[in-house]
């Protein structure tokens, strides 16, 4: 997390650094555009924010300690982006999230410990919608910031758990989130490609209480996500696409 927070604050200050001498525009027409149009590919690491439930240490046959294993993974998205004022843009951003986080349950039994790990495998169909407010314009290049909402829902989310999976438990197949994150816009001969870097926080408790093994020694259990996503859009693509 924090060596991809250092990457794209050292590519933002060197863009700022060679976008000081005076360049000619690319696209000068793109920002009066009332809208544009392009797509999205980027990686993603998913883990969870865990709560436990209060009394789950004083079981003998239980949970006591979980850990979380991130993964990377990889999500492609649609941009349609709707232009508001010369600094704020709306955009719908629909696509798929596809990740994978385990739980490494660590099992308290009056005879000693044992590990047993709870692969979870997600594809999320996601619905964000973002507001981003983007600085002036200096020569080719632009920094911005981003926030808003989404909708996801898990394709892949728990629907049985088999007996000899345990221990293991149901997630709920939708959630939304709430998300910020920080950019950078490259206007290009023929097209505006960005990096952006965005977190994301489920809103509502994951975990389904249908008396599945282990599934009270959760309160509460969030989805959280980090994403760094390559935007292309606007140029030449949307006067092909009007045809």
């Amino acid at each position: 997390m924090k060596t991809i927070f250092t990457v794209l604050f050292c590519f933002l200050f060197f863009g700022i650094a060679f976008s000081q001498r005076p360049k000619p525009h690319n696209l000068p027409k793109l920002d009066q555009q009332a809208a544009h149009f392009g797509y999205s590919l980027g990686l993603n690491t998913m883990d969870f924010v865990i709560r436990p439930s209060a009394d789950f240490l004083y079981n003998m046959d239980t949970v006591y300690a979980v850990e979380i294993n991130r993964y990377v993974g990889f999500n492609i998205n649609m941009i349609s982006n709707l232009r508001i004022t010369d600094y704020f843009n709306f955009r719908f951003m629909p696509g798929l999230i596809f990740g994978q986080r385990n739980l490494d349950y660590k099992i308290k039994r009056a005879d000693g410990f044992r590990r047993h790990t709870m692969m979870i495998e997600s594809t999320f169909i996601d619905f964000p919608l973002l507001f981003k407010y983007k600085s002036q314009r200096v020569n080719n290049f632009r920094p911005y910031i981003i926030g808003g909402g989404a909708f996801r829902i898990d394709l892949a989310a728990q629907r049985r758990v088999k007996s000899e999976e345990r221990p293991k438990i149901r997630l709920k197949n939708m959630d939304a989130y709430y998300e910020i994150g920080i950019g950078t816009d490259f206007f290009l001969e023929y097209f505006m490609f960005a990096i952006e870097l965005k977190a994301s926080w489920g809103i509502f408790n994951n975990v389904v209480y249908d008396n599945s093994q282990f599934t009270t020694y959760y309160e509460k259990l969030n989805s959280r996500m980090v994403i760094l996503s390559f935007h292309f859009e606007g140029g030449k693509i949307d006067r092909l696409a009007w045809w």
